[in-house]
């Protein structure tokens, strides 16, 4: 129950021990006992429950938060979840502290590890402000691969211009600090970073920053692809 998020685990156990909760007909009010998701059938209050072994969310991280489960100085992504959310809850990948927009939170390990590997290349839109005009020459530059110290040359990017300071960047690998190093590459700075999009998950706009909300089952099998 916790997990499905219908309510904290105090609040479950009193629901319980209220008679609640119903359990392959029969019910049940010891909050110790024992069901197995795949062969019981748990109902509660009359509606039956469907167990979800992973939770997938869609966060639109503000400015100032660290993507990180826990910091020492720093409010975190998972913060930004209620409590009885957190349960084994990571963020996927990692945002810059000063950059905004879309991160993944799970607590399937397994997709968070094909995510991030370098060897899938999952590609990552940014919408980019700059601080100087950038130049045609600049933009194809960006998309041919740029050489970064200390990691070589970027694989080629994608890019569209939406006026003279502000475009849109697509990158395959998620080097530190990468797009603003990049921008640096071509001689320009950037002054505004937000991710909207990773593979075919493109960030939903009616959500504020701070707010997340799961991924639909669309959305899920994008991301899994």
């Amino acid at each position: 129950m916790c997990d499905l998020n219908i309510c904290t685990r105090s609040e479950a156990k009193s629901f319980i021990k209220k008679g609640l909760v119903n359990v392959n007909g029969e019910t049940v009010k010891d909050p110790g006992a024992h069901v197995d998701p795949d062969s019981d059938t748990v109902f509660y209050k009359g509606e039956k429950l469907k167990y979800i072994k992973n939770v997938y969310f869609m966060l639109n991280k503000p400015a100032g938060i660290v993507s990180a489960v826990t910091d020492d100085k720093d409010k975190t992504v998972i913060d930004l979840f209620r409590s009885e959310n957190r349960k084994g809850l990571v963020p996927v990948g990692r945002l810059d502290k000063d950059t905004h927009g879309l991160i993944i939170i799970t607590d399937d390990g397994d997709l968070c590890h094909h995510l991030t590997s370098p060897g899938h290349h999952v590609p990552k839109t940014y919408f980019v402000g700059l601080k100087d005009p950038i130049t045609d020459d600049s933009l194809l530059k960006l998309e041919a691969g740029v050489e970064l110290k200390g990691d070589g040359i970027t694989k080629p990017a994608k890019t569209l211009k939406l006026n003279e300071k502000e475009i849109l960047l697509t990158i395959n690998e998620g080097m530190y600090h990468q797009v603003k190093r990049m921008a640096a590459a071509v001689g320009n700075k950037v002054i505004y970073l937000k991710r909207i999009g990773i593979g075919d998950i493109k960030l939903d706009e009616s959500l504020k920053e701070g707010e997340y909300r799961q991924l639909t089952k669309e959305e899920l099998l994008l991301l899994k692809k």
